[in-house]
């Protein structure tokens, strides 16, 4: 009886101390004002973007490579990636781009057909956005609680980059 006791004592003493745990002092914000420039700090193991150089250095040999050059950095378009379809839904990803920037990122489609899908897709969107955004890249953070949302939104995203050739 007595080892019961103890047991059921620590036990609560250890749950108790797990649910007190805070793993990090601040919350992370996400935000994206519409036109506003993006700074962002790279994560560890991914890269900022560079930007190229306007002009070749006088003594490189002029480019032979076969490639298209890259659109002009006015120029605007828009490209779709796939429709990636998750156990709870489609989710396909829409980029605005100008010259090698993303400048906007949308879902067209998102999980919406039950109640809670709809729910954590309203809540998700925006910071998939915004972390795409910040990143340029495919390179997001996923968001607990939306794993094959974040996953699928990736993997449209980069399907979507690779077509735009980023």
């Amino acid at each position: 009886m007595r080892r019961a006791i103890l047991a059921v004592a620590a036990t609560t003493a250890i749950v108790v101390g797990l649910l007190h745990y805070k793993t990090s002092s601040a919350p992370r914000q996400f935000s994206v004002a519409a036109g506003a420039p993006q700074t962002s700090t790279p994560r560890p193991g991914s890269t900022a973007p560079t930007a190229a150089p306007s002009t070749p250095p006088a003594s490189a040999p002029p480019p032979t490579s076969s490639t298209p050059s890259p659109p002009p950095a006015s120029a605007s378009r828009t490209v779709t990636g796939p429709v990636v379809t998750t156990r709870f839904g489609d989710v396909q990803v829409a980029l605005s781009i100008s010259g090698q920037r993303v400048t906007d990122v949308r879902a067209p489609q998102l999980p919406y057909d039950r109640a809670r899908s709809a729910s954590i897709s309203q809540y998700v969107a925006p910071v998939l956005r915004s972390e795409a955004l910040a990143a340029q890249s495919a390179q997001i953070d996923t968001i607990s609680g939306a794993t094959y949302t974040s996953d699928a939104y990736a993997q449209s995203l980069q399907a979507a980059l690779t077509q735009a050739g980023i």
